[in-house]
């Protein structure tokens, strides 16, 4: 046996199945001459399925015939309940040498086959080459969690820059007209809360936090003399402000992820009414793209109860009165509801 002892680890969990004690003995003794150190027997189909459980094996060793649960109700029993997720070899070690037998068990997961009472050398190289291959299926999953450890890594890398990108471009869009850059801000975390409150699925809620904050990038493309003019706009000054929306769904068209592709879609149409009286296209209901919706109101009430170069700070009580009044004018009245639970 001494040609054994150099075996890949010494520690392998190896689990012997088998009622007749003399069979057991045999292989317990066999491979512990052969260096490995922790062997469990089992008795019984019973007996061989808690240890199973208890022990996780890298290999098990497995009798066919035994009274109760016997070796194939084991087999049928172990591929579910081995619960590592990791290939745990499985050698059959039967005087039951038929054709039958070998399928069924095969069926049922067997790795391979052994006949007994079986030549000491060839049981001893099976063990070791199916060790071998639990390694190597050890070795793959360690490197598949490693990976998948990095991926969550660099992911969340990517979102931290997505996000940061998103704060710098909303306050380029808002820092004329908003020093703090706060209102953008404001809008996308109560756009958020408003899509919860909707029963929006988690992503959307998430992705609409954060593009919200783009609505206004477009700002970017106006005018001081309009944008921080302190009194009412001239009907053209008023139509070059409205380009904001084209402008700012223009700067971030072409987005190939969900994020740039909502985030256009808020800054093309959240000034659209649901009455079709908004621009840039008048939309109608359900024309207008939910997140724009949402927007809408988060965007309004914002804007009402801050102050701004035009305008003084309303009351909270009367901003939400005013929403309320808007609702299936300027504002989907579904969002409206959802707006009011939020902001009572």
């Amino acid at each position: 046996m001494e040609n054994f002892s150099h075996t890949l680890d010494a520690h392998h969990r190896i689990l012997i199945v088998d009622d007749d004690p003399v069979n057991l003995r045999f292989l317990e003794r066999l491979l512990g001459h052969a260096g490995y150190e922790d062997i469990v027997g089992a008795g019984s189909g019973a007996e061989a399925l808690q240890e199973a459980e208890a022990i996780h094996p890298d290999l098990i060793i497995l009798d066919l015939q035994m009274p109760g649960i016997d070796g194939y109700g084991v087999l049928a029993t172990l591929r579910s309940s081995v619960s590592s997720g990791v290939y745990v070899p499985i050698l059959v070690y039967t005087a039951d040498v038929t054709f039958e037998a070998r399928k069924k068990a095969l069926e049922l997961g067997a790795s391979d086959f052994l006949t007994k009472p079986g030549d000491a050398q060839e049981i001893l190289l099976r063990v070791k080459n199916f060790l071998v291959v639990r390694n190597l299926h050890l070795a793959l999953a360690s490197r598949n969690d490693d990976l998948e450890i990095k991926v969550r890594e660099r992911t969340h890398e990517l979102e931290a820059s997505q996000v940061e990108i998103i704060e710098r471009l909303a306050q380029a869009g808002e820092r004329r007209d908003d020093d703090t850059g706060e209102h953008t801000r404001r809008v996308g975390e109560l756009a958020g809360a408003v899509a919860e409150a909707m029963g929006q699925p988690f992503q959307f809620v998430h992705l609409l936090r954060l593009t919200a904050r783009l609505h206004d990038l477009g700002k970017i493309g106006v005018p001081d003399s309009i944008l921080l003019k302190p009194g009412r706009l001239t009907p053209d000054e008023f139509k070059e402000m409205q380009l904001h929306s084209t402008s700012g769904a223009r700067i971030l068209s072409g987005g190939l992820t969900p994020l740039l592709r909502m985030a256009e879609r808020i800054a093309q149409s959240h000034h659209e009414r649901y009455d079709g009286t908004g621009y840039p296209h008048g939309l109608t209901g359900e024309q207008i793209p939910i997140e724009a919706r949402i927007v809408a109101v988060a965007d309004v009430f914002d804007a009402l109860t801050h102050s701004r170069p035009y305008k003084a700070a309303w009351e909270v009580n009367d901003a939400v009165a005013e929403i309320q009044t808007q609702s299936g004018r300027h504002f989907d009245p579904k969002v409206v509801k959802a707006f009011l639970t939020v902001v009572a």
